[in-house]
């Protein structure tokens, strides 16, 4: 999944800061802009997801054939195309009633916990610091979700963390993959028409306005389509624990936005919740070092 780490080359690190860059205000868009139009009641949460998938596919199909490939389906896979659609569906659901920041938080402990998880199992021997990390950062999870009048919704966090489960299965998916561009955008294909069916399944609550509509393309396009595509451009450049920590600043990306657009206050067992998951995840990751 990883390249070799940065040259020493002036304009080539200063091309990998600016993807990267733009690749974790992607992500922390998904968060922002999904709880804006799901908050706000602009669209239906299967409306939401199946417009979010159909418009990445566009734009990734459209990135396809600009590099000369004819055949959109040639990457990717049914299971991918799946555990995409799990995600996105979940991810919708849970920004009901979640806040922006607590979403991106769980949705990244939870994913990155999941990879840790899934590379102990394919048979990686893990470092002391590993485990430390991975029981603070699920320590901080349980303080989060703790009954309490600052805890959030049961059912909201335990659909993001189903979310989290199903991306960082997903990303462990295709972590060996050579051409991430066609993997991505065939799953994606795939997926479009799965989430368009459920949405067909849940005509019932179908509801749409143009701004949600507007910004569901934004989502699909910009911080879900061409945003996956500056991450993998940018994981040629980096060394791996160079990526895997850049993605903790995803959540309090996701914060600030949450409090300047959305209007959502910053309660204190978040923030707590967020250092000590945080904390908890760069331990692990740096036990991937020794």
């Amino acid at each position: 999944m990883f390249g070799p780490p940065l040259t020493k080359d002036a304009s080539n690190w200063w091309g990998t800061l600016f993807l990267t860059c733009a690749a974790l205000i992607a992500f922390a868009g998904n968060s922002i802009l999904s709880r804006l139009v799901l908050g706000h009641g602009w669209l239906d949460a299967a409306t939401f997801s199946s417009l979010r998938l159909t418009f990445g596919a566009g734009t990734l199909a459209l990135l396809l054939m600009l590099n000369g490939e004819t055949h959109p389906l040639k990457g990717g896979n049914w299971r991918g195309a799946t555990v995409l659609v799990v995600y996105a569906i979940a991810f919708s659901l849970s920004y009901l009633s979640l806040t922006t920041a607590t979403g991106a938080l769980i949705l990244f402990g939870v994913t990155q916990v999941t990879m840790l998880l899934l590379a102990l199992n394919a048979g990686n021997r893990p470092h002391i610091l590993q485990w430390l990390g991975l029981g603070l950062a699920l320590g901080g999870l349980v303080y989060l979700l703790l009954p309490g009048v600052e805890a959030p919704p049961m059912a909201g966090a335990a659909l993001m963390g189903v979310a989290g489960i199903a991306w960082g299965s997903y990303t462990y998916l295709g972590h060996k993959s050579t051409a991430p561009l066609a993997q991505t955008a065939g799953n994606f294909l795939r997926a479009a028409p799965l989430a368009v069916i459920i949405n067909v399944g849940l005509a019932s609550q179908f509801h749409a306005e143009l701004v949600g509509i507007l910004l569901a393309a934004v989502v699909g396009a910009l911080t879900s389509g061409l945003g996956y595509v500056a991450w993998y451009a940018v994981l040629r450049n980096l060394a791996p624990i160079q990526a895997a920590g850049v993605q903790l600043c995803v959540p309090i990306i996701a914060a600030i936005g949450g409090f300047f657009l959305v209007s959502e206050p910053l309660s204190l067992r978040l923030i707590l919740s967020a250092l000590i998951i945080l904390g908890g995840i760069a331990l692990a990751l740096l036990g991937r070092e020794y």
